[in-house]
């Protein structure tokens, strides 16, 4: 039986997690809500103005009241501006487990955010929400993710071949997971 909290605040070293606000709308337009890549590499649409980025948090915030959502802003401490976002975008509640997902701006990448808020969302997943299991995807080309994926200590579950449809080429779907025995073990990447 899972337990429901709804998006609660999550601190990490380098990192709050926390419930999207409205004003978070300047920072999430310039690093990431408005960019083609980094939206196309988690299937989501581009938000090019203020006011569709408004739109996207009037969703998120109004969600927020629901206790098995689960959709976090990615606050960079140092700056404090939202440089991402994580979520448990598909919880279920039957068969108990949660798939993530995730972007980070790229001015903020390769600097081990998405692990570092990867990681605590697991520990969320399993301490708080009583998960049996994590999952995660990406795409075949996203090297990157594959990386984080890797230091999460996920492990390789199947590819879905030919999945997307991406700029005139078809791009494989990976997926990973993390068991509750594997996480409680220390075999996920703490």
């Amino acid at each position: 039986m899972l337990t429901h909290t709804g998006t609660q605040t999550i601190e990490t070293e380098r990192l709050i997690l926390r419930r999207f606000q409205y004003t978070d709308d300047d920072a999430m337009l310039k690093y990431w809500a408005a960019d083609e890549k980094i939206q196309s590499l988690y299937s989501e649409p581009v938000y090019p103005t203020k006011e569709a980025v408004r739109g996207l948090l009037d969703k998120y915030i109004g969600s927020y009241p629901r206790e098995d959502y689960y959709r976090w802003a990615v606050i960079e401490k140092e700056s404090g501006e939202c440089i991402g976002q994580i979520a448990y975008f598909l919880v279920d509640n039957k068969n108990h487990f949660a798939e993530i997902e995730y972007c980070i701006g790229s001015d903020f990448q390769c600097r081990g955010y998405a692990t570092e808020a990867t990681k605590a969302v697991i520990a969320f997943g399993f301490d708080t929400m009583n998960l049996h299991k994590v999952q995660i995807c990406t795409k075949t080309i996203n090297k990157p993710s594959k990386r984080v994926i890797e230091k999460c200590g996920f492990t390789y579950e199947g590819t879905l071949r030919d999945y997307f449809f991406m700029d005139g080429e078809y791009v494989g779907r990976l997926y990973f997971s993390i068991l509750r025995s594997e996480y409680e073990a220390g075999l996920a990447g703490r």
